[in-house]
């Protein structure tokens, strides 16, 4: 089922590499990601070109970021993937990823085998482009994607979840046991689709407001919203907004943390005016 996979390359633990070694694995992501000749892909962490190789195939021409300079070189040495590559070294949680637009105005589309321990600030980074991105899959740690998708009132619903709803559809699309990749990690992994709205469903006039409210008030999950998002509103002020001030963090929905950050927007506009 693995190949020799490796290829000479030491896994590196500072880059959090773990590489996909399960064909079946792989051949059930390209079908997910489903690539198409003349569309604009971008692979994040293209590592041994586990995915790269096939979905170059069905695509043409692929735009992959690696920060590890070795694996890089390998990629430009691939006569198999010879034409078919444009490499950026480059850290994807820096990259500028409209760059990569090109002039037909088609969108990007984004995959790749994220590195867990970056796998969260790099989705971050990736949602502020969420308007120039038609969707993008991700191999992350199965609790990641949890996280991602989980409802109102569940434990694994969090500023992740709220953030990721906010721009995108989350749609989990397979489950990846560890003895997929070489090393296997310690955690079971999963793959995530997400589609960024053409128009999202609650606009909040300020994202950075969204995410101050979502950390302040998950930050203090345990209290409740009065006591939670103290700092920010006075009960009063929650209760003007229809917001049950004895609820906790976890129970209120996607729609009720943009009120509140719309509020609060709104209040720090009047206090910069006054």
């Amino acid at each position: 089922m693995s190949h020799n996979f490796h290829q000479g390359h030491q896994a590196r633990k500072r880059f959090g590499q773990n590489f996909l070694s399960d064909d079946y694995i792989i051949s059930q992501i390209v079908s997910a990601i489903y690539p198409q000749p003349g569309e604009t892909l971008v692979e994040i962490g293209p590592g041994l070109a586990a995915l790269t190789k096939p979905v170059a195939e069905q695509s043409s021409h692929l735009n992959v970021i690696e920060l590890d300079r070795d694996l890089a070189e390998r990629l430009r040495q691939r006569t198999d993937l010879a034409g078919k590559l444009t490499i950026y070294e480059a850290d994807a949680m820096k990259f500028d990823f409209t760059q990569l637009l090109s002039d037909n105005g088609k969108k990007l589309r984004v995959f790749g085998n994220l590195p867990y321990n970056i796998s969260t600030p790099l989705i971050f980074h990736l949602l502020s482009f969420a308007g120039q991105i038609s969707d993008m899959h991700f191999m992350l740690q199965k609790e990641v994607v949890q996280r991602m998708a989980a409802g109102p009132g569940s434990k694994s619903y969090g500023r992740l979840s709220v953030m990721t709803q906010y721009h995108c559809q989350v749609i989990p699309v397979l489950e990846v046991p560890p003895e997929s990749f070489e090393p296997a990690p310690k955690v079971d992994s999963a793959v995530v689709r997400l589609e960024p709205y053409e128009h999202v469903p609650y606009p909040a006039h300020n994202i950075q407001a969204l995410d101050r409210v979502c950390k302040e008030a998950f930050n203090r999950r345990r209290k409740t919203i009065r006591n939670a998002l103290g700092q920010l509103f006075t009960a009063d002020q929650l209760e003007q907004l229809g917001v049950d001030v004895t609820l906790r963090p976890e129970q209120l929905s996607v729609a009720d943390y943009v009120k509140l950050a719309n509020a609060f927007e709104q209040q720090t506009l009047q206090g910069d005016q006054e």
